[in-house]
C-alpha cells in the first residue's frame, strides 16, 4: 500500500500531513510513503488531479484509489483508509 503525499515548498500545512503519514507507517508496516513534490512533479500532479497542497492519497498495491483528502487528515483517517487498502 502507499501513501502518497503531495506537497509545495511553501505548504506549512505540509508538515502536519507528513507527520500524520510518518505516524501511519509506523503503526501499519505494509505502508510505504511517497512524497511528491508538485513543482517537480507537475504532470504526475495534474494527471492525478492534484488541486491544492497537502493531498494524501492512499493507494492500495495494485493502484486503486481508496482515500483522497485535500488538507492535513487526521491520523485516524489515513488508518481507516490503510485498513481498506489492506
Amino acid at each position: 500500500m502507499q501513501l502518497v503525499l503531495y506537497t509545495s515548498a511553501f505548504c506549512a500545512p505540509c508538515a502536519q500531513a507528513r507527520s500524520v503519514l510518518e505516524d501511519a507507517a509506523r503503526l501499519v508496516p505494509q505502508a510505504t510513503v511517497i512524497e511528491r513534490d508538485v513543482a517537480r512533479e507537475n504532470a504526475v500532479a495534474a494527471d492525478d488531479g492534484i488541486r491544492m497542497t497537502p493531498t494524501v492519497v492512499v493507494l492500495t498495491d495494485d493502484g486503486t484509489e481508496v482515500f483522497r483528502a485535500a488538507g492535513v487528515p487526521t491520523l485516524n483517517q489515513v488508518l481507516t483508509a490503510a485498513a481498506q487498502a489492506l
